[in-house]
């Protein structure tokens, strides 16, 4: 089963000259500190000013609140796409998946209002977004091959449960056995009937 994937590349990944490489350093720490003391949704005028940086620089870069977000996350999301790649041979399918799940949720909440951005964002060409959504599609097309899950369950499907999932778990101050509860709920609702 081939599963399709839509990708906007909006991050230009070529070379940069030494000062336009440490203006995106510099953007990208701000940023980061900026998400997390105020959530996904924080004012991109306050992550250039605390960047030291113009706004027009900021969106030279980053043309979409999306692509600094992705931007931000493309190193987590890496790890988390290496790590689920690495223990899913340990696992069978149907839990290789309800773990990727899971986690990308969790990962979802990092930053608050981060999840109605997800599905965006992982289309954004980054290498952690390209990665995760590579790995999600690989688990999907496994347990499907495996007839534990349904032939009619698209990635999108995954992702939209995970923001319905983060988005409902958001301000949870423990959200862990929550998560694993919707997460359930949704894998039993997808799981090919015998």
């Amino acid at each position: 089963m081939q599963v399709k994937v839509r990708r906007i590349i909006l991050v230009d990944e070529t070379p940069l000259r030494a000062d336009a490489q440490l203006n995106k350093e510099r953007i990208l720490a701000a940023a980061e500190e900026v998400f997390l003391e105020r959530g996904a949704g924080a004012s991109l005028d306050e992550v250039a000013k605390r960047a030291g940086v113009g706004i027009g620089t900021l969106y030279r870069r980053f043309p979409t609140r999306e692509a600094l977000l992705a931007a931000t996350y493309s190193a987590r999301f890496l790890s988390f796409a290496e790590t689920s790649r690495s223990r899913a041979a340990d696992l069978d399918p149907l839990d290789a998946l309800r773990t990727y799940l899971e986690e990308l949720v969790q990962y979802s909440n990092l930053y608050r209002g981060f999840a109605a951005s997800l599905g965006t964002v992982l289309q954004i060409g980054t290498a952690g977004c390209l990665a995760t959504t590579g790995e999600g599609a690989r688990l999907l097309a496994r347990a499907q091959n495996a007839g534990a899950v349904r032939p009619d369950i698209s990635f999108n499907d995954l992702i939209c449960v995970a923001v319905a999932i983060s988005l409902a778990t958001e301000h949870d101050s423990s959200p862990h056995a929550h998560i694993a509860h919707l997460v359930g709920v949704f894998m039993n609702g997808i799981a090919a009937v015998s």
